[in-house]
């Protein structure tokens, strides 16, 4: 078993399986987080009821999404994403340096690529996860240090619709975070369908589909963050003051 974890195609197998759970974590928190872009559409973005209970009716649809992510089974399911994503970054980081001395060091870029499609995200794939991992940490300080954290150490989560519109109503912000979206979309495109062909599915006809699936969800996941980021923005400087329910945010700042 442990010189199956060291070998090469252990270590590739363990960076999957790892990308898998994020994924799936990736899916989850961008429908959560669209369901704030659906409240805009109904027009009760900010809507959160008197009530401290969870799954209140007084609740907006993105209030209802983070109460799910309050429930005791996403409690136990956050340190092993968490997991998860260190071993996903150590793996990352230990195959991308074995693959630079196998290759001659830095002079790997001069070797052209065999899957051309992919030949610019393949290459730097550890380039994109450290521009992901980098804007993870401005990430967490803008949400979950102020809301799971604080649940996590018996402090008052921060109203979730604050936190965007305190995050998002900068255009420079929403922008750095745009970029961000777009290194994750080139970051999932290409390790999306690497994982199913590490674990064997590299025939022909499946790795040409496992590609098509793999920017369709790509895509699927980077538009969920977009719209819940830009719609951020138009409420936090266009719409919010028009929303009964969010006046006192606005107040707020």
């Amino acid at each position: 078993m442990a010189n199956f974890l060291t070998s090469s195609i252990g270590k590739k197998f363990i960076q999957s399986v790892s990308g898998a759970f994020l994924v799936i974590f990736l899916l989850l928190h961008g429908t959560i987080n669209f369901f704030s872009v659906i409240d805009s559409l109904k027009g009760v973005f900010g809507k959160v009821a008197a009530d401290d209970l969870l799954f209140s009716t007084g609740d907006g649809w993105f209030q209802l999404g983070c109460d799910f992510m309050s429930t005791p089974f996403i409690d136990i399911m956050v340190p092993i994403l968490a997991l998860g994503f260190l071993i996903h970054i150590c793996y990352g980081i230990w195959l991308s340096y074995e693959n630079v001395k196998k290759r001659g060091g830095l002079k790997r870029y001069e070797v052209a690529s065999k899957a051309k499609t992919d030949s610019w995200s393949s290459r730097n794939m550890a380039v994109l996860g450290i521009i992901i991992l980098g804007f993870l940490a401005f990430h967490l300080t803008h949400f979950w240090a102020k809301m799971q954290l604080q649940e996590f150490t018996g402090g008052e989560a921060e109203n979730p619709y604050y936190l965007l519109i305190a995050t998002f109503r900068n255009w420079w912000v929403l922008a750095l975070y745009i970029v961000w979206f777009i290194a994750l979309w080139l970051h999932l495109n290409h390790g999306f369908w690497s994982m199913f062909q590490t674990i064997g599915w590299n025939n022909k006809k499946w790795l040409g589909r496992l590609r098509v699936i793999g920017v369709i969800v790509s895509t699927l996941i980077v538009l969920l963050f977009v719209a819940t980021a830009v719609n951020a923005f138009i409420e936090g400087n266009f719409l919010t003051a028009s929303h009964e329910y969010t006046q006192a945010i606005l107040a707020s700042f």
